[in-house]
């Protein structure tokens, strides 16, 4: 039986628009093989949506957000903010909003490694092969929220956490752990901190509801240390808004390629789906984008908020197929790479809607 959803694609800002493209494009691909209805609808964000109307987060797109049953997004940013500390509008605002209007407390980051890519690393291929880690990083709490005080020569910033905000990451960490390998690593620093005591806690009460799952606790910087010396010994972790921040940002470089890694913003309503890779306007419209992000991209939505693992498996396999054809994007070719088979975004994109 074929399922109905309606997805809202916020293409945003520099590559957004063609990355969005071809995960819309696979999406209706899958719609067609395997019988489902998914419809679409589009709306502005980011740097776009401040020239248009002056707010990086329209109350419109905000609308038809919540209206949807998945969001597909490019990227926001533009350089001229960058250059502009003072700047009061800026196109991150949007994506601040728009996590905390939905409820996204819990971002996902999946570090899954093709085998053509494993040369694309910075670390040596036997070290990666084999890695497939699911990150949980809680969004809404810590330093980032807390108090701020600043004077000519003092500084603080607060680092808070609540029970509830640790309880329900770390029941969705649970439930996806239960579905993979079993796995579950949390990572504090509850040796020195606080706030660190209450998350250790939390989660070890939360352990005892998933007998089934293999519990371990692990101090940030040892867990830092462990994901370059064995990252195959990580199956599921969640940890707090900093730590996730920095760990994730590491995880990325065993990937080789930022242009390989979906994310995902969950909570308990309208997911929030993104390649990590930003908007890179250098190389916006000059069909140089790699779009294998934002179809993996796809293939996490379908799998997170449809439940739909076989569907998503066959992206996979297709984006496995083209690899290992010798496809490839110029921000994951080498020296070995068969020139001809060096592809823009609209070839590599209609190469993996063709494999699919």
């Amino acid at each position: 039986m074929g399922i109905k959803k309606h997805i809202l694609v916020i293409p945003g800002d520099g590559i957004g628009p063609e990355v969005t493209t071809w995960g819309k494009a696979v999406l209706e691909q899958i719609g067609r093989d395997f019988g489902h209805e998914f419809t679409f609808d589009e709306a502005i964000m980011g740097h776009v949506a401040i020239e248009a109307t002056g707010n990086p987060l329209p109350d419109e797109t905000l609308a038809k957000a919540k209206a949807s049953d998945a969001i597909l997004f490019g990227a926001v940013g533009h350089a001229k903010y960058d250059n502009d500390p003072s700047a009061k509008v800026r196109p991150e605002q949007g994506l601040l909003k728009i996590r905390k209007e939905l409820g996204l407390y819990a971002n996902l980051r999946p570090i899954m490694l093709f085998d053509e890519l494993l040369n694309a690393s910075s670390l040596k291929p036997e070290i990666l092969k084999g890695t497939d880690i699911l990150f949980f990083r809680e969004l809404t709490g810590d330093v980032y929220f807390g108090e701020k005080k600043r004077t000519t020569d003092f500084a603080s910033d607060l680092m808070n956490y609540n029970r509830y905000e640790v309880e329900r990451i770390a029941r969705k960490a649970y439930e996806a752990a239960r579905l993979r390998g079993k796995r579950l690593c949390s990572v504090d620093k509850a040796n020195v901190l606080e706030t660190s005591r209450l998350w250790r806690e939390v989660v070890q009460e939360i352990a005892k509801e998933y007998p089934d799952v293999e519990t371990e606790h692990m101090f940030i910087d040892n867990a830092a240390m462990q994901l370059v010396k064995n990252p195959k010994k990580f199956d599921v972790v969640v940890t707090a808004n900093l730590f996730g921040d920095i760990l994730t940002d590491e995880a990325s470089q065993i990937a080789g390629s930022m242009g390989m890694l979906a994310s995902a913003s969950i909570g308990d309503g309208t997911g929030f789906f993104e390649p990590i890779h930003g908007s890179a306007h250098d190389i916006a419209g000059q069909d140089k984008a790699n779009p294998l992000a934002s179809i993996l991209s796809v293939a996490l939505l379908l799998e997170i908020s449809f439940g739909l693992k076989e569907e998503a498996k066959r992206i996979t396999s297709a984006i496995d197929k083209a690899l290992k054809a010798g496809y490839r994007t110029g921000d994951i070719a080498d020296s070995n790479t068969d020139k001809s088979k060096i592809l823009g975004t609209k070839a590599m994109g209609s190469k993996i809607v063709e494999m699919l």
